[in-house]
């Protein structure tokens, strides 16, 4: 269960956070518990989560190790302040930033570099899946994104399946849409690295993830997790998902 923060919350603001979600947790021992902070809080909430089972990501990373690359963070700098993860090709980076296939299989390849974990976006606009391009689409990110690694590197990473229609829209994938698109990812997965490989990634699903809906999204058995973005910024809200 990974919590992307976004452009939300000062360090004061994480430290209350914390405060609040340990205890709520401190007994969840049923999946991985990620928080994405903004950079600036990740040695903060570091801090705020020692001697807990909940592990810290970033948002991004860019590919370098270091360079002249004014406001980019490197995947050896996150390592040192603490991360273990962090999210890649978020569909906000894809649609604000300009991020590509190819710059998130380069950045995947970077984190995996620094000892990072990857969790790699994908997911298709509405007017895409209207078209009837859902599988195309997820298709051609995956062949770009992720089907570049090597198959000791795809071992490493999460998987998270997005669609860009749902997130903060309060508009949430049906289960068995969801489930679906899963599918359709590990059979693909499967193509690129073998049937065992595939079976062993967790692919999570992002999109309007919350408390009312987690169960019955957590009950498809394709569904191994969640990425979940404004659900995950208050303590209560974000440890009904965990625990659901």
């Amino acid at each position: 269960m990974a919590g992307n923060w976004k452009m939300y919350k000062t360090a004061g603001e994480t430290v209350t956070f914390f405060e609040k979600f340990r205890p709520l947790v401190e007994k969840s021992e049923h999946c991985e518990i990620v928080i994405c902070p903004p950079f600036v809080n990740v040695p903060v909430a570091v801090r705020a989560a020692e001697e807990t089972r909940i592990e810290i990501g970033a948002q991004d990373l860019f590919w370098a190790k270091e360079g002249a690359y004014t406001g980019e963070v490197s995947g050896p700098m996150l390592k040192a302040a603490g991360a273990r993860w962090v999210i890649i090709g978020h569909s906000e980076r894809r649609q604000y930033f300009g991020e590509t296939n190819e710059s998130v299989l380069k950045k995947t390849v970077a984190a995996l570099q620094a000892g990072l974990r990857p969790i790699v976006c994908v997911g298709e606009h509405l007017e895409e899946r209207e078209a009837g391009n859902t599988n195309a689409v997820l298709i051609s990110q995956c062949e770009g994104g992720i089907c570049g690694l090597m198959p000791a590197q795809f071992a490493q990473i999460a998987v998270a399946y997005e669609p860009v229609w749902a997130i903060g829209t309060g508009k949430t994938a049906t289960p068995e849409l969801a489930a679906d698109a899963h599918s359709m990812l590990r059979g693909y997965l499967q193509q690129c690295f073998g049937e065992e490989a595939a079976s062993k990634t967790r692919i999570l699903y992002g999109g309007s993830v919350k408390p009312d809906n987690v169960k019955a999204l957590m009950a498809q058995p394709e569904i191994d997790g969640a990425l979940v973005g404004g659900a995950s910024l208050e303590a209560v809200s974000f440890a009904s998902i965990v625990n659901f």
